[in-house]
């Protein structure tokens, strides 16, 4: 059995890091093809590489590896020897070759003459590709892995060390090729933010329910029977009113809020209903659970 379960734990990571060269590659050819013929260079240490491209002509690959090297030490030294590191490092070495290699095979002088454009498919190609990073267990590296960093030691918000890592180098790049072209890198940050969540977490295609009820058996029983969704329940307290009520929690898919409405006000015209977006679901009815890695 302890065999069995090593076999399968070293398959899947061979698995994640196939992953990880897909998704790093992918976010090499939306560098190549579409952000560096316009100049844009939206946050990230390839952003800082980009612009050094512009000023001496460094290559982008060599440059984006050597910016990581310290990086990557100080994180493995500073959060341990993790798969997020080694997953990460192996992403920086795969991403700094292809960049620098890609060209031979791929366009290097933009699919279009429109930066918008560019700017728009830079971030969704890029989008794509660190979505499936992301799913691996790994990062880009660069900015990532020091805003973790500073996560760890100083207590910042991940999303906060995010946008002052990524605001500083959008300001360079702005000294350097123009507010324009810092413009055209924000929305090109911003869509791969989004589709990168997209490609991580699907379509937001579930709703959550919490329903303020004086008759919960009721309600839950109506839930469960028309609509096959399970339905948890606490008791609280209505500090408007100063009178308990049952709070019933349920998870459904988008095409059955009209009925969960319907069944809920049929069984108590006086409930109190809010329904919340969200993006994934793990359970019974739902996806399946993921299977822990070990890591």
């Amino acid at each position: 059995m302890a065999n069995l379960i090593q076999r399968l734990v070293s398959f899947s990571s061979g698995w994640r890091l196939l992953q990880t060269a897909i998704g790093t590659i992918i976010s090499a050819i939306g560098v190549i093809v579409f952000l560096i013929p316009s100049q844009i260079a939206p946050g990230g240490v390839s952003g800082i590489a980009i612009i050094l491209h512009e000023v001496i002509g460094s290559p982008v690959g060599i440059m984006t590896l050597i910016f990581n090297i310290p990086v990557q030490i100080f994180a493995y030294r500073t959060l341990g020897g993790s798969w997020l590191i080694i997953s990460t490092i192996f992403s920086v070495v795969i991403f700094s070759a292809a960049v620098d290699i890609l060209p031979a095979f791929v366009t290097t002088h933009g699919v279009s003459e429109n930066d918008l454009l560019n700017a728009i498919f830079g971030g969704i190609v890029g989008g794509i590709g660190s979505g499936l990073i992301y799913g691996a267990g790994a990062t880009a590296g660069g900015t990532a892995t020091l805003s973790r960093i500073l996560q760890h030691k100083m207590g910042i918000p991940l999303s906060s060390a995010y946008l002052y890592t990524d605001t500083l180098i959008i300001g360079m790049a702005g000294l350097v090729f123009g507010w324009e072209a810092a413009m055209y890198a924000i929305v090109s940050l911003f869509i791969s933010g989004f589709v990168a969540d997209y490609v991580l977490e699907g379509p937001s295609v579930i709703r959550t329910v919490t329903i303020v009820t004086d008759y919960p058996q009721e309600v839950s029983k109506a839930i469960l029977g028309q609509l096959g969704r399970g339905v948890t329940s606490w008791e609280g307290m209505g500090m408007f009113t100063d009178q308990p009520h049952t709070v019933l929690f349920v998870t459904i898919a988008r095409p059955q809020v009209a009925t969960l409405r319907h069944v809920v006000f049929a069984v108590d015209p006086k409930a109190f209903v809010v329904i919340g977006q969200g993006h994934v679901a793990y359970g019974r009815g739902f996806k399946p659970a993921p299977i822990s890695k070990g890591e």
